[in-house]
């Protein structure tokens, strides 16, 4: 990761939230493609040695992805994010919750905020994550922390060969 790039890894625990701020050294069209396209995100999102598989991605208001992170034992877990916002280029927002390989959500889930902003050939974009339940929070929160920041250097390397 390019040390000079800006990331925040907040949590708030009275109000159920997770904050993140990452900048990426690429233009915000390729950052948003990389969060919004199922083909991009599936090179990206699962920490190593895991690997996404998305079964069908519908990215508009009131659309679905279904996608599964993949062990190296082969086992599969899945996950099912429901958009409910679009601003294209600028913000989208989700309901992610934990599902089984049928597409039955094990709730409570969490409501996602991504904002995408770019200055001088940079891009930041900033995540808030509303835990329905502190518990679950608190059950997956050190993992989720070490997984996502690996899946974000991920990114980083992806949009650096993408350059």
């Amino acid at each position: 990761m390019n040390s000079n790039l800006q990331f925040d890894f907040t949590v708030n625990k009275e109000t159920k939230m997770v904050y993140i701020i990452r900048e990426f050294d690429a233009d915000l069209d390729l950052v948003w493609d990389a969060f919004t396209k199922k083909e991009l995100l599936d090179q990206w999102v699962a920490p190593k040695p895991f690997t996404a598989k998305t079964k069908y991605m519908n990215f508009e208001v009131g659309g679905k992805r279904f996608y599964a992170m993949v062990g190296p034992d082969g086992k599969e877990g899945w996950a099912i994010q429901t958009f409910t916002s679009i601003s294209p280029k600028t913000n989208f927002k989700m309901h992610n919750a934990f599902a089984d390989k049928d597409e039955n959500p094990q709730l409570p889930g969490s409501e996602w905020d991504y904002t995408f902003s770019e200055n001088n050939g940079k891009t930041k974009v900033s995540i808030s994550i509303y835990n329905e339940s502190l518990t679950r929070m608190e059950s997956i929160l050190d993992g989720f922390k070490q997984g996502y920041t690996m899946s974000l250097e991920n990114l980083d390397n992806m949009l650096a060969g993408l350059k």
